[in-house]
């Protein structure tokens, strides 16, 4: 990211600004989400997800951290069935997503999604205006990845099936949450 397109490098300058992978490294930190992968659209966020056992010490650090920032919300929530931790807030130009759940980061969705979708385009990198296309077109990523590759059912499994099936994702690796 730190040589990357220009929005990557302004990515990577307001994450290091806000010191966010030193003051979380407990928790694992790992960018997510289109960013890193170049697919992202003007409204994309920076997604960084965590691992988190203890998730009301993790509220009070986040709320320490960043709560003074521009739109800082905190909830806590259930997804498929797991409780998670969600902090949002706007830095440097992005919207930022802090998310952390009792799970390795390499078994969150969000990361086996992000893994998935960047072999898709190393392996094929002309999809990647198929993919832009339908994401300027208001898709989210699985959709539109699921779309160019005529995959069919709930994108968010499929898209793990896929990566199962080609050799991208061992079987383990494909039960992330997030």
């Amino acid at each position: 990211m730190k040589d990357g397109n220009p929005k990557q490098q302004a990515a990577y300058q307001t994450i290091k600004d806000l010191n966010i992978f030193e003051d979380l490294h407990a928790y694992h930190p790992v960018l997510c989400g289109t960013i890193p992968i170049g697919v992202d659209v003007e409204e994309s966020d920076l997604d960084i997800i965590m691992e988190v056992h203890d998730l009301a010490q993790f509220e009070k650090k986040l709320e320490a951290l960043y709560g003074r920032l521009s739109g800082f919300k905190l909830k806590r929530k259930k997804i498929r069935g797991r409780e998670v931790v969600k902090a949002n807030f706007s830095a440097g130009g992005f919207e930022l997503e802090l998310f952390g759940q009792d799970q390795p980061v390499e078994r969150q969705n969000a990361y086996v999604h992000m893994m998935v979708e960047h072999k898709v385009l190393e392996g094929n990198p002309a999809l990647q205006s198929e993919i832009m296309k339908r994401r300027e077109l208001g898709y989210k990523t699985e959709p539109a990845f699921c779309e160019a590759l005529g995959i069919s059912g709930d994108p968010y499994e499929e898209l793990i099936r896929y990566g199962v099936k080609k050799g991208y994702l061992e079987e383990e690796e494909s039960n992330g949450e997030a």
